[in-house]
């Protein structure tokens, strides 16, 4: 299949949380042109007097004076990461999408599966990148992000060949890689991954590694998981799928999952593009998952609780 055709390298981050901001930051210590795509004046104005975007390495923080511009803006984008949540991404490319240049590449850095899709129908004039990230990172403050754990970055569009242009950028700012023709494994894996973790975080209220006290419970979840992934012809996602959880739970034991941190201040969770997605899943295929089905129920009541959406 024909490549298709990038006529400029500067980068547009649409989604300027804690992953944007790492890889923006990265791009711009690099020399690379980055472009912050903020929704409006106001946003565009705060930024301006932060000065910057401030990055948190090893103990050393840094601001990087990355330019900025609203959504409206008339400059075309040929390179675009969508670093946004899963609910938002939909929408945000499409207050974009007219900016878009034919054959732009759209890098998609959501959790779960279900909002690349809906992205990848609405831009066809676009090439869609799928991204799969272990990258840890949070913000500590408004345009601020600390880079909090070493991971990698799998992509992939299950079509093409690795754009070469894309890759070299990518290594230019140090941002660890691989082009895969298996991305849908990847992030079929990683879905699985945050849903044997991340929900029983939030229902325990707990760390990471506390749900070593849990280990029956996350053991049947990745039963019930591997057979989904099985049933939905994801045998190679489900592989070792114990074995990779609990090393997720021992690796990152001393962190709360996103989607406790999410819930702890008040922010929507990505429960549909996770346990929903999941479920959905299930149920198409027409396999038994009673534990998942009542995991995302749990979920759902517990965050009606809270007052917080629980879509």
């Amino acid at each position: 299949m024909a490549q298709f055709p990038v006529k400029s390298s500067v980068w547009h981050i649409l989604g300027a949380g804690s992953l944007g901001s790492l890889w923006a930051t990265r791009l711009a210590r690099a020399g690379l042109p980055v472009r912050l795509l903020l929704r409006d004046q106001t946003r565009l104005d705060t930024y301006t007097a932060k000065g910057g975007l401030t990055l948190s390495e090893q103990g050393q923080r840094h601001v990087f004076q990355i330019s900025a511009q609203t959504l409206d803006d008339p400059e075309p984008i040929h390179r675009l990461l969508v670093a946004c949540k899963a609910y938002d991404a939909e929408r945000a490319v499409a207050s974009i999408a007219s900016r878009l240049a034919t054959g732009a590449q759209v890098l998609l850095l959501q959790n779960g599966l279900g909002s690349q899709q809906a992205v990848v129908e609405s831009i066809s004039q676009a090439h869609c990148v799928f991204v799969s990230s272990t990258e840890g990172a949070f913000r500590d403050d408004d345009f601020s992000v600390v880079f909090a754990g070493q991971g990698f970055n799998w992509l992939g569009d299950g079509q093409q060949k690795a754009p070469s242009e894309l890759l070299t950028a990518l290594e230019q700012a140090g941002i660890p890689h691989e082009w895969t023709p298996d991305i849908l494994d990847r992030l079929w894996r990683k879905l699985a991954l945050n849903c044997a973790v991340n929900p029983l975080t939030v229902l325990h209220g707990c760390r990471n590694g506390e749900l070593r006290a849990h280990a029956d419970e996350v053991a049947a979840l990745c039963d019930e998981l591997v057979a989904v992934l099985t049933g939905c012809g994801q045998a190679a996602a489900a592989e070792g799928l114990h074995a990779e959880v609990s090393r997720v739970i021992e690796a990152t034991a001393a962190n709360y999952s996103s989607m406790y941190q999410d819930v702890a201040q008040g922010r929507r969770t990505e429960i549909s593009y996770l346990l929903g997605y999941v479920c959905d899943a299930a149920e198409l295929h027409n396999v038994d998952a009673p534990l998942l089905h009542d995991l995302r129920q749990q979920l759902v009541s517990h965050l009606t609780v809270k007052g917080l959406p629980n879509d």
